[in-house]
């Protein structure tokens, strides 16, 4: 009896414990992390791997250091979130190589539907739905917390990505070439108006490297003069993005060349990429700025 009673004792002093029944959860990104962060509260202790200032198709070297900076919560986590097999390939086959080889149990993934976004406010609310069904699912004895901090988070989401009607009248006679991964929250969030658009060699065939871009742009000048973004006129807008390295210095060059004043700004993806920029809606109000400035 004597040991019963101390059993219930301890469970009852561990039940108390902010944090101790928490559910563990491992994401490839930040970009994964902030939702649970938000909508797990107190009742999920979350971790992510990759560095959010590089692409994580592009994190081969660091990520054995990544992998054991966090050793210990990819030892005991319940849920395991990742974008696709594509995007996040190299992190998870890290991930999972490191828990094979120390006899942690197989690694179970949930994943995203293919080329779920989250840089525009209508994603990002339905990236958030999907995390808030995740959550639910491992752990249904905290739904109710979940989906009251779930409606909190899409509120903030919402409230980051709306544009004044004054703000949406300044974009609206703006023009872009933007970074293909940018292109959607550039054309159909913020309104700009997206003369072309650039992308990394492997994408698209290889025929939107920004080399070919400007080609395009200098062999025909007078769609550009058009446009009235002469000295004067309009502002264009060359927009790079971050995770993929700089790639559009030339095509600011060379609007200069052709006496059209660019402004080059780099807007990001992912949470934690940027001081201050520390959340999803963070990332909206973030890029949002940089072209309303």
């Amino acid at each position: 009896m004597k040991h019963s009673g101390l059993l219930l004792i301890l469970g009852i002093i561990i039940a108390l414990i902010p944090g101790a029944m928490a559910l563990n959860v491992v994401t490839t990104t930040s970009v994964l992390w902030d939702p649970v962060h938000e909508i797990g509260g107190e009742d999920v202790n979350v971790v992510y791997i990759a560095d959010p200032t590089v692409c994580p198709h592009l994190q081969g070297d660091i990520l054995p250091g990544l992998i054991q900076k966090n050793a210990e919560n990819l030892k005991k986590a319940d849920l395991f979130l990742a974008h696709n097999s594509s995007m996040d390939l190299a992190t998870m086959q890290a991930v999972e190589k490191f828990r094979d080889s120390n006899g942690f149990g197989k690694t179970n993934w949930k994943i995203l539907k293919p080329d779920t976004a989250w840089n525009t406010p209508d994603t990002a609310v339905e990236l958030a739905d999907t995390v808030l069904g995740w959550l639910k699912a491992a752990d249904a004895t905290k739904a109710k917390a979940f989906d009251e901090r779930a409606q909190a988070y899409k509120e903030k989401i919402m409230a980051a990505g709306t544009l004044t009607d004054e703000e949406k009248s300044l974009l609206a006679k703006r023009y872009a070439v933007v970074m293909a991964w940018q292109r959607e929250p550039v054309e159909k969030w913020l309104g700009l108006n997206v003369v072309d658009f650039f992308a990394p060699e492997f994408a698209f065939g290889g025929n939107k490297t920004p080399a070919k871009v400007v080609d395009t742009l200098k062999a025909d000048p007078q769609k550009l003069y058009a446009l009235d973004l002469l000295p004067g006129g309009g502002k264009i807008y060359v927009i790079e993005n971050m995770q993929s390295g700089e790639m559009a210095k030339g095509i600011a060059e060379a609007l200069e060349d052709m006496a059209i004043y660019a402004n080059r700004v780099i807007f990001t993806n992912f949470p934690k990429s940027v001081e201050g920029v520390d959340s999803i809606p963070d990332v909206l109000t973030y890029n949002k700025n940089l072209v309303l400035q």
